[in-house]
Formats: C-alpha cells, structure tokens, sequence
C-alpha cells in the first residue's frame, strides 16, 4: 500500500514541476553537437576529424602494402614449388600497384636459399656429396640386390 501511495504522490508532484524533473533536465543538457561533446570547438573538431581520416588512410595504405608483400612471397613460393597460382594474390599485388617487393629480411632468405641451390646443382656440391655417402651401405645394398635378381631368376628358369 505503501508503494501505491509513493508511486501515486511521486507523479503527481513529476507533472506539477516540483523537483520531480530531473530525468527532462538531464536530457535538455546534453548537447546536440558532437563538438561541444568532446569539449572543442567547431574548427577544433573538423581539423580532429580530418586527422583521424587521414591516420585510416594511412593505416589502410599500410595494411594493403603488408598484404601485398604477403602475396608476392606467396607468389614466389608457389613458382619455386610449382603450385598453381592464386588470384586472390595476384588481384592483392595489382591493388597494391607495381612497386610491392619482397622486404628486405626476406629477400636475403631468399637470396641465400638460391645460394644454397646454385651450391648443390654445381659439380663441386656433386662431389661433396659423394664425400658423404656411406660406400660399406651401397655396397651391401648392391649385393643384397643382386642376391634377390639371382634368386627370383633362378626360380623362373629351370636351366640355372
């Protein structure tokens, strides 16, 4: 009962203006311009706008350059490897423009592995590898071989 009377009183004082009004105050108060909001003026606010655009463009154009220098690396591994190309890659590259490369830690990776390559192809690496064969291995991997070539032949022919 106690509440019905409260609940009854407390609108009836709301509607005569008598310090029931606090909530319309507090939305009265509250600024329409977001510059007031953010305690600047006018031209303060436009000139903090136009920087925060620029700082996107910025970050946007570094993302798409990152995304780029991704896509070439994939690129690049995917010739070395000989998969099938990508247009989701090639489409990044050209958005990106012509001048995306690969970054320069990764161009030395790079550089190195195709070192490392020319060094195994060359007639030197040949013979270094020769160096580090097992000659006691081939040899009963030879013999075993030949064994079972004598084995199965003898078995198909009645002659020997």
């Amino acid at each position: 009962m106690a509440f019905l009377m409260k609940t009854m009183l407390s609108n009836q004082v709301k509607n005569l203006g008598l310090g029931g009004g606090g909530e319309e105050s507090k939305e009265e108060s509250t600024p329409s311009d977001p510059a007031a909001a953010a305690g600047m003026t006018r031209e303060e606010y436009e000139e903090y706008q136009k920087q925060m655009v620029e700082e996107k463009m910025e970050r946007d154009a570094a993302f798409a350059q990152k995304k780029a220098e991704r896509a070439v690396l994939r690129v690049h591994l995917r010739e070395k490897y000989r998969l099938p190309k990508s247009e989701l890659d090639e489409n990044q590259i050209q958005m990106a423009g012509d001048d995306v490369g690969l970054p320069e830690d990764l161009q030395k990776m790079v550089a190195e592995d195709q070192e490392e390559e020319e060094d195994k192809d060359s007639i030197l690496g040949q013979l270094q590898n020769i160096q580090n064969m097992d000659m006691d291995a081939i040899k009963e991997k030879a013999q075993a071989t030949f064994t079972e070539m004598k084995q199965a032949a003898e078995q198909k022919c009645s002659v020997m």
